[in-house]
């Protein structure tokens, strides 16, 4: 039998900045983002070089400016009682856990996928130093990898999430904030619809992602709040972005027995992810005494 997980005791309520602050600051913050993506006049679309180098000069920018957001708009008794990097997620109590444990249950996810992967050549690719060289080089992997994950986490993460926090109860704070994150996801129908896509289609492939986006974020903010670590999130959100959505061709190209394998897998892969979620997530595995008091 395993020994019974010790909670944490309830610390002082968060509950300390009116509703009305803490979410137009988050909203001037998702627009502050968004809006830092089209400062540049350009005629390339979204994936050439000079686009993505200048997107990360701007998104850079809005991270440097998003903990200004957190100390200003904080409870002043909460700054004084709690060190700011704490509030935002870097800490070292509980760090490994949150490196190892979400990342490990975020992959748990993937199972179907990944051994999907394991059955063609490119999975090999990830033990040859060349394909690691050549993703390092490449600056869409590096966005899609690196940037992107840590920009839209650190913003939509770990300076919204603190402000929410001291507003709405943890539960009430998941369901909120990755709204802005869905919606900040929005602005790639235009993107569409500039590279001569037909409204229908841009619209329904954005209305998807916005489903798609949204519901990560609602798995990357309860790993915030759960785990109090900036680095939670984080990983998720880069294996989330390697992994894709589900290669339903590649899954039908297998032969019948690896087909159903895959299957099967995939389900124990889904239903071992919702079992495990507030267990894995337990936040005095993580020593977080901040965020989740309910």
């Amino acid at each position: 039998m395993a020994p019974p997980i010790t909670r944490l005791p309830p610390q002082e309520t968060l509950l300390n900045i009116p509703p009305l602050i803490s979410v137009s600051s988050c909203i001037v913050l998702a627009i502050i983002y968004v809006g830092s993506l089209y400062v540049w006049s350009t005629k390339h679309n979204r994936d050439h070089p000079t686009t993505i180098k200048r997107r990360f000069a701007s998104v850079s920018c809005v991270m440097v400016i998003a903990p200004l957001f957190v100390y200003y708009f904080s409870s002043p008794q909460l700054l004084e009682r709690e060190p700011f990097l704490k509030l935002i997620g870097f800490r070292l109590e509980g760090l490994w856990q949150a490196v190892l444990i979400p990342y490990l249950l975020t992959a748990l996810l993937f199972l179907g996928p990944i051994f999907v992967n394991m059955q063609n050549e490119s999975f090999s690719s990830y033990f040859n130093i060349d394909y690691w060289r050549g993703s390092c080089s490449n600056i869409i992997w590096i966005r899609n990898l690196v940037m992107a994950p840590l920009s839209e986490e650190f913003v939509f993460r770990a300076c919204m999430m603190p402000l929410i926090l001291q507003s709405y109860p943890p539960i009430t704070a998941v369901f909120i904030t990755p709204l802005f994150f869905g919606v900040a996801h929005l602005h790639h129908i235009a993107e569409r619809l500039s590279m001569g896509m037909e409204f229908s289609s841009a619209l329904l492939i954005g209305l998807f992602q916005f489903t798609y986006t949204t519901l990560f974020g609602f798995y990357s903010a309860y790993l915030f709040a759960r785990t109090g670590h900036f680095v939670a999130p984080l990983l998720a959100h880069a294996l989330c972005n390697h992994m894709g959505l589900p290669d339903v061709q590649d899954l039908w190209q297998q032969n019948l027995w690896r087909r159903l394998l895959a299957i099967v897998l995939y389900v124990v892969g889904l239903v071992g992810w919702i079992f495990l979620l507030p267990i894995a997530t337990e936040p005095s595995l993580y020593s977080n005494k901040l965020y989740w008091n309910v």
